[in-house]
């Protein structure tokens, strides 16, 4: 592997990073790099390689943002439990049947978030005292679940549908949103990662440096977003929604 197409592939990796910590899509620019720059590869094995860039990545975005961003921990805790579970069945039920239907159901939900957060100015602007305690607890952990199994499983789009969640079902603004978001996506990509580890499936030489860019990413990110606040975030998630929303319908097009 030559340094040039190492290069390439952390400079890819650092914007994914960047934008992930931000508002979740990382991997639609990260996963596509990678597939297009080492073709030679197999599929799943290229996929698993993202894995530990994107753990990089998660990790720094979780610890920036728990640093400013009051966390409920008693609940989250459990959440990121969870979803460390489901991700890991989610990654082992990959390797036994294909994913290709979970496209058109995704692609419908994305489509359905952006119409919603276009027209709703207000939406993930500020938080909402309306979820008791109980309601809390559950709907979290229900939703560490099942995106949890999503992102072993499928995986583009989960750090955004983890913010939608704790918006609409929690309701949190979109910087609380995104704080809790990075930690339970750092234990659904801590799952893959040692399923991956476990399968030998990374390519180490590509992974490292890939999860140095992306993690020097993820810092800037998250620093920006504590920056500037709901209204920026805001701005990044209905470019990422468009972003994925393209991707999946180019892909089901094809």
């Amino acid at each position: 592997m030559d340094s040039s197409t190492t290069l390439i592939l952390c400079a890819f990796s650092f914007l994914a990073g960047f934008v992930d910590a931000i508002i979740g899509g990382g991997g639609l620019i990260q996963t596509p790099a990678i597939l297009f720059t080492l073709p030679q590869y197999p599929v799943p094995t290229l996929i698993a390689s993202t894995k530990i860039p994107s753990l990089a990545g998660s990790l720094m975005g979780a610890f920036q943002y728990s640093r400013r961003v009051v966390v409920i921990g008693r609940f989250i805790a459990p959440m990121m439990a969870i979803a460390f579970a489901a991700s890991w069945l989610g990654s082992l039920t990959l390797t036994r049947v294909p994913n290709s239907f979970m496209k058109p159901v995704a692609l419908v939900i994305l489509v359905a978030v952006f119409i919603y957060t276009l027209i709703k100015k207000e939406f993930g602007q500020v938080t909402q005292q309306y979820v008791s305690a109980r309601q809390q607890r559950l709907r979290m952990w229900t939703m560490g679940a099942c995106i949890g199994f999503y992102d072993g499983f499928f995986g583009p789009g989960t750090g955004s549908f983890l913010v939608l969640g704790f918006i609409t079902l929690i309701g949190f603004d979109f910087l609380k949103a995104s704080a809790h978001a990075k930690l339970v996506n750092a234990a659904t990509n801590l799952a893959s990662t040692l399923f991956f580890v476990n399968e030998g499936k990374i390519l180490y030489a590509v992974a490292f440096p890939m999860a140095l860019a992306n993690l020097s990413g993820a810092f800037l990110g998250a620093r920006l977003a504590i920056l500037k606040g709901n209204q920026f975030i805001r701005v990044f998630f209905l470019l990422i929604i468009t972003a994925t929303i393209i991707r999946f319908g180019w892909d089901l097009i094809g």
